[in-house]
């Protein structure tokens, strides 16, 4: 692969890299716009008589003394809070991630090995289950929790996003592990190991990339949420993707939607920095799921 790409024209390389550096550019260019221009005043960010304002920050120097200000983190982390809807965050994603993953794997393990039937009609209930509206979820879990009080908090939502991302961790895993040798089991119960042994320390190490890369989608399935979230919390139990929509629908308050424009280069901000770490593996459990054991 390595000679072909070297023996590639050079038009033909120019026409790659410079395909890929505009890709890139485009794609990036939207986060690093809103984290320029949350540093600025709202008159200066979303002005309409010159857009050159968002660049040079007129407005802003006029109001602060510099063309850069952090009123609008203050604002939101400080002044409105967002730091209660970031651990609210947190603590869901975790909770969701550790939940899902050890259901997902145990689950795909088990239908990956069984010979049974009916394991090919679970996966497709649960692909259709998976399919159905998120909205649909909410709507039928609401009545039971308002008649148990347990509307509001945050174990609720948890249910509700366990549910939903279920089935995709369950079809995920069960692709990863059904590309693992079942002679790996075979031979690690010859080695003196039980079933659950034999999973443990032989196959979840193998299959480690797969397991990552799976609970990284059921993270950013909780973490970027809003329909369940947004239904089923109460103001005090807020996450960051509803509490960001709550300032925007505030926008007669002056600062409010700067308000969330600190607040969304807050929350996208430690997404790029969770891929960059987990880079290696993500890509690794991809690769994985693609190409047998």
């Amino acid at each position: 692969m390595a000679s072909k790409a070297q023996n590639m024209p050079l038009g033909l390389k120019i026409a790659t890299y410079s395909f890929v550096a505009i890709w890139v550019i485009m794609a990036a260019f939207p986060f690093l716009w809103t984290a320029w221009g949350s540093f600025k005043v709202e008159l200066d960010f979303f002005s309409i008589s010159n857009w050159t304002n968002a660049i040079t920050g007129e407005r802003t120097q006029l109001t602060h003394g510099s063309r850069f200000t952090g009123a609008g983190y203050e604002g939101a982390w400080v002044q409105e809070e967002f730091w209660r809807a970031t651990i609210n965050t947190s603590i869901i994603c975790v909770f969701v991630v550790c939940t899902s993953l050890t259901l997902g794997t145990l689950g795909g393990y088990a239908l990956s090995r069984s010979g049974f039937r009916y394991t090919f009609w679970l996966l497709i209930i649960a692909l259709i289950f998976r399919a159905l509206p998120p909205i649909t979820l909410v709507a039928g879990y609401m009545l039971p929790f308002f008649e148990w009080n347990v509307w509001g908090i945050l174990p609720t939502a948890i249910i509700v996003l366990v549910a939903m991302n279920q089935p995709f961790t369950l079809w995920m895993l069960h692709s990863f592990f059904q590309n693992i040798p079942k002679e790996l089991d075979e031979s690690a119960k010859v080695d003196g190991c039980t079933q659950f042994q034999a999973f443990r320390f032989v196959i979840v190490p193998v299959m480690w990339p797969g397991v990552i890369t799976t609970g990284l989608f059921s993270f950013l399935l909780a973490y970027n949420d809003f329909a369940v979230t947004s239904m089923l919390l109460s103001e005090s139990n807020r996450t960051m993707v509803p509490a960001i929509a709550a300032f925007l629908g505030t926008t007669y308050t002056e600062g409010q939607v700067m308000f969330a424009v600190a607040a969304v280069v807050s929350a996208t901000a430690p997404l790029f920095v969770l891929v960059l770490i987990f880079q290696r593996q993500i890509v690794s459990g991809l690769t994985a799921g693609a190409v047998k054991g």
